[in-house]
């Protein structure tokens, strides 16, 4: 059997694992140094191509509550296998919302007395995920309720932020289950805070971008296939596709000024907006086709 001496093999499940959440926290910190300001005070702090790199923060760099909420996802997800290796079935979507109360409490929130009660996990004990990082309005108010949202009973039922697509990645990490499963758990749990269609359907199928890279696919494959899935949703909202679409041409035209990228594809702020952002900030720049 030969090789060819220029192939580089794929990197195990667990690399690919902790490549996904370490690189979302170092974009994350990236972006909550700039996140409220403008273009024109970004590029007068740190020059006209803006901020490209963690020098330019100095030791101050955080991460914020997409990170925090993020790594509660990988809790809420790890109980729910924990009690399926113990022979219980459990629902993940409590386990979910168990761990996002268990979040709540660390933004210094009270946790609605109607909730259960549960004891602290390993992930509570650690005093970096504890601070206060400009949390998602819907994210608080949906836990606040003290009610578990679901599809068919949500809370902020017209809430369609950023906050379900910043914490879904994990859902794509899951191994050995079903592209259908994946977009349930996501989208099921995108609903414990926003109920507008668009913050599951987004969440959902970014979680299913992730799954499929995960799994071996290019990135252009990915992106494909998950466009076609978006496009075959039932009742899919209509900004989803126009938006991911969007993404897609754009990229296919090279890099943009951030200026013509928020006229483009939006400022980030609502579900669709931050997943075409994101989608097309990495086919832009991706170095090559398997990438």
């Amino acid at each position: 059997m030969s090789i060819d001496p220029g192939a580089v093999a794929a990197p195990p499940l667990k690399s690919r694992i902790h490549g996904c959440l370490l690189g979302g926290a170092l974009g994350d910190s990236l972006g909550y140094a700039v996140e409220f300001d403008p273009i024109e005070s970004i590029r007068h702090r740190f020059g006209p191509e803006g901020l490209t790199d963690f020098g330019a923060l100095g030791p101050g760099s955080h991460f914020s509550d997409d990170t925090q909420m993020t790594l509660y996802t990988v809790d809420g997800l790890v109980e729910a296998l924990e009690w399926a290796n113990e022979g219980v079935g459990a629902d993940a979507n409590a386990c979910l919302w168990l761990a996002y109360l268990r979040w709540l409490d660390t933004q210094g929130e009270s946790v609605p007395p109607q909730a259960p009660s549960q004891p602290p996990r390993w992930i509570d004990g650690n005093e970096v995920l504890r601070h206060r990082r400009a949390p998602g309005n819907a994210c608080i108010s949906g836990l606040a309720t003290g009610e578990m949202g679901t599809v068919y009973r949500p809370v902020n039922p017209e809430s369609k932020g950023c906050g379900t697509v910043m914490r879904s990645a994990p859902f794509g990490l899951i191994p050995h289950i079903a592209s259908d499963a994946v977009y349930k758990l996501s989208a099921d749990a995108a609903s414990l805070t926003h109920g507008h269609p668009s913050a599951r359907q987004s969440a959902g199928s970014f979680s299913l971008l992730i799954h499929r890279l995960v799994a071996g696919d290019s990135l252009a494959d990915a992106a494909a296939a998950v466009l076609d899935g978006v496009r075959g949703l039932k009742d899919v909202a209509a900004e989803l596709p126009e938006r991911l679409e969007a993404a897609v041409r754009c990229a296919g035209t090279g890099v943009l000024s951030p200026e013509e990228l928020v006229w483009q594809l939006g400022g980030g702020w609502v579900a669709e907006e931050a997943f075409a952002v994101g989608l097309y900030a990495v086919l832009a720049t991706a170095p090559g086709p398997d990438s």
